[in-house]
């Protein structure tokens, strides 16, 4: 096979890949055109080439012109290549012009791009939502505590989507604000009477600041009475004290028992005293016969008091039992 046989055929080859490219993109350039969307024809052709699916990029096209949005090709283009979703920008540009609300493409573009649902924002301007927040529990100051569920009325923030603070945010600080509300009323009959002093009271605290919504209305759902904190801590503080006291009584019984304890060893100890003293009589008599000191008939004496001492202790004892009966 030569050359030219060879070239022939790449030729061939390239015309056929050509002729594929530019008939499938045929269709979408005359849907474009008769719709008053100014798209090239081999805009769309090299489209292929740029990875960039060229039917989402006319049909965005087209809705836009129609809807009276003028967005050049290369922006649609550059949002899909920066992993932007084209349709939801689209559908958010013209909802926004629909309702009279300013958004620009290249907003619309960022807020997308920030991964925020532009569409729904849009939507949530024109229909604001409503989000419950869960049970807060708060006590008032004279210990009742009381429980309350809100509902609060938001409104998305164009201006602020990108780079503001969520729905989250707003749930806690509305709760942040039962909470101070509550707990500066100075009865929960207070707040019992009137739940719209909670409502105009956060209200009046700007939460929607720094975020990417706007707080339309609090309302107050419901509000029960909880438990009695106030009796509870002076219960447990009761308790408490109890204890302490327990614990004292206990510890002034034991060092009482300890001191009695003491005083009995001291007794025994007394009386052991008593005893070795009372050994020291027979030896001390003994050593006074041998010296001479001591003589049989005044041994005689003393045995003759102690036995009239044994006698009357005796007869005394006696006396004490009778007079008993």
């Amino acid at each position: 096979m030569n050359f030219s046989s060879v070239l022939i055929i790449l030729l061939s080859i390239g015309v056929m890949v050509l002729l594929f490219f530019v008939g499938s993109s045929v269709s979408l350039w005359i849907q474009a055109l008769v719709s008053g969307a100014r798209v090239g024809l081999f805009n769309i052709v090299f489209m292929r080439f740029r990875k960039v699916p060229p039917k989402l990029i006319v049909e965005s096209k087209i809705m836009a012109v129609k809807a009276g949005i003028e967005i050049s090709t290369d922006d649609l283009e550059s949002h899909y290549l920066a992993g932007g979703n084209v349709s939801r920008v689209i559908q958010a540009l013209i909802a926004a012009d629909k309702a009279n609300i300013e958004l620009v493409f290249n907003r619309s573009a960022a807020i997308d791009l920030a991964g925020r649902d532009v569409l729904e924002a849009v939507q949530m301007s024109v229909n604001p939502k409503v989000i419950e927040t869960p049970l807060v529990a708060a006590m008032a100051k004279d210990g009742i505590q009381l429980k309350a569920i809100s509902r609060v009325t938001v409104r998305a923030n164009i201006d602020r989507l990108v780079g503001g603070a969520g729905a989250e945010t707003i749930l806690a600080r509305v709760g942040e604000g039962i909470v101070t509300t509550i707990g500066s009323a100075d009865t929960h009959k207070r707040v019992l009477e009137n739940p719209d002093m909670i409502s105009r009271t956060v209200l009046e605290k700007g939460l929607d600041s720094g975020t990417a919504y706007e707080i339309l209305s609090i309302d107050i759902a419901d509000v029960d009475v909880g438990k009695n904190i106030g009796a509870e801590l002076e219960t447990d503080r009761a308790e408490a004290d109890k204890k302490i006291a327990q614990a004292k009584a206990e510890e002034r019984r034991a060092m009482a028992y300890a001191r009695e304890q003491e005083m009995k060893a001291r007794v025994e100890e007394m009386r052991a005293k008593v005893v070795e003293a009372e050994a020291q009589v027979p030896l001390a008599m003994a050593e006074a016969f041998r010296k001479g000191n001591l003589g049989i008939m005044d041994y005689y004496k003393m045995k003759n008091i102690i036995a009239d001492t044994t006698m009357r202790d005796k007869i005394g004892s006696s006396d004490d039992d009778t007079r008993e009966e």
